[in-house]
C-alpha cells in the first residue's frame, strides 16, 4: 500500500527537492503552499497541492491526520507549527520529520576559524552543549520534537549545514552561496566576512533529499537527531572560487558584518556567513546514508553562470 506523506514548505528549496525524491520513490505526497499559482506546477510533478498557510492550525491538523508521514520543511523556528503537528500525531505511531539547520552550533566568529566540531550527541541527555542565546529557541524546538517520541510517536530531526546544488523542486537555489555571488556581481568584488577563515560543513541538496528518504524507509523508533554533511569549506575558499568564476580582477575583500547585516539581516551575516558551523553526521551514516556529492567548487561556478545569465536576461527585457 502506497504511503501518504504531508509536507509543509513544498515549494521551498529543501521541501521541493525532498518532495521530488519522494514522488520518484513512489510515495503519495500532499504539500502545503501559500500560493494558488503553484497548484498546477506542483501537480505537474506529481504533488497534490493544499493551499493555505502555517497559521491555519485546523488545516495542518486535518492534513496530518490523513497522512502516514508528516514532514515540516517550512520553518525551523516556528514552535506553534511544530506543536500543532505533534499534537495531531500524538499516540499514532506515525513518523514526524522536522527540518532544522546547523546554525544551532554556530558562533560569532566574524570570519575567524574555530576548531570545534559537533556530532549528534549535542542532544544527548548528558550533553553540556549550550547554543548561542539567539539559537536557544531552535535548539529547544528540536529537543521538544525528540522528546515527543515518548508519546507513541516516531520523530526525527534532520539538520543540514551549508546546502549547495541545483534543487529539483520549484525553488532551485539555496541562500548562502547565491547571496555571496549576487553581492560579487553587484559590487564587482568577491567578499567574505572578516578574513573568511571561518569553516562550515557542506552538503549537496541531492544528498539531503536522500537522507530524508532513508529516514522514511527506516522509520526508526523513538526520536533521532541527524546531521547532514559531507565535507567542509572556508568562506575564503568560496569567495576565491566566486572571484575566479566571475573573472573579477580585484582581490577578495573583507565584508564588514554591519554592512552585510544591513543588506541580508543580522542572522544571515553573523550566523550564516561569519560563523563556524562544523558538524559530523555520525548517526546519519550509521543508518546507511552515504552522501556522494563533493563538487562544491564546480557548483559555485554553475551558480555564478546562472546568476549572470539571469542578470543578462533582465537587462535585455
Amino acid at each position: 500500500m502506497t504511503k501518504k506523506v504531508f509536507i509543509t514548505g513544498v515549494a521551498g528549496y529543501i521541501g521541493g527537492s525532498v518532495t521530488a525524491r519522494l514522488v520518484e520513490a513512489g510515495y503519495q505526497v500532499r504539500g502545503l503552499t501559500r500560493h494558488e499559482s503553484n497548484i498546477d506546477k506542483l501537480k505537474a510533478i506529481g504533488i497534490d497541492a493544499v493551499v493555505g498557510d502555517l497559521e491555519d492550525s485546523e488545516l495542518l491538523k486535518d492534513c496530518a491526520d490523513k497522512a502516514d508521514i508528516v514532514i515540516n520543511a517550512a520553518d525551523s523556528d516556528n514552535q506553534k507549527v511544530v506543536e500543532t503537528l505533534l499534537g495531531a500525531l500524538k499516540d499514532s505511531d506515525k513518523l514526524f520529520i522536522h527540518t532544522s539547520g546547523s546554525s544551532i552550533v554556530s558562533d560569532r566568529a566574524n570570519g575567524q576559524k574555530s576548531g570545534k566540531k559537533y556530532d549528534e550527541s549535542i542532544y544527548d541527555r548528558n550533553s553540556y552543549f549550550c547554543p548561542d542565546p539567539l539559537k536557544e529557541s531552535r535548539f529547544a524546538i528540536d529537543k521538544m520534537i525528540l522528546q515527543a517520541a515518548q508519546n507513541n510517536l516516531r520523530t526525527a530531526v534532520i539538520c543540514p549545514c551549508l546546502i549547495y546544488g541545483k534543487g529539483s523542486g520549484l525553488k532551485s537555489e539555496s541562500q548562502q552561496i547565491p547571496n555571496l555571488v549576487n553581492e560579487a556581481i553587484e559590487s564587482g568584488i568577491a567578499k567574505c566576512i572578516g578574513r573568511g577563515e571561518n569553516v562550515w560543513s557542506t552538503v549537496h541538496i541531492d544528498d539531503v533529499a536522500a537522507l530524508f528518504l532513508k529516514v522514511l524507509e527506516l522509520a526508526p523508533q523513538g526520536g533521532v537527531f541527524l546531521f547532514a554533511e559531507n565535507g567542509e569549506t572556508t568562506f575564503k575558499f568560496i569567495a576565491e572560487t566566486i572571484r575566479s568564476a566571475l573573472k573579477i580582477a580585484a582581490p577578495v575583500a573583507p565584508w564588514a558584518v554591519e554592512e552585510a547585516s544591513s543588506k541580508l539581516g543580522y542572522g544571515a551575516a553573523v550566523f550564516a556567513l561569519g560563523s563556524n558551523s562544523r558538524v559530523l553526521g555520525v548517526k546519519s551514516r550509521s543508518l546507511g546514508w552515504q552522501p556522494t556529492r563533493t563538487n562544491l567548487a564546480e557548483d559555485i561556478g554553475r551558480t555564478c553562470a546562472q546568476a549572470c545569465g539571469s542578470l543578462q536576461t533582465r537587462e535585455t527585457i
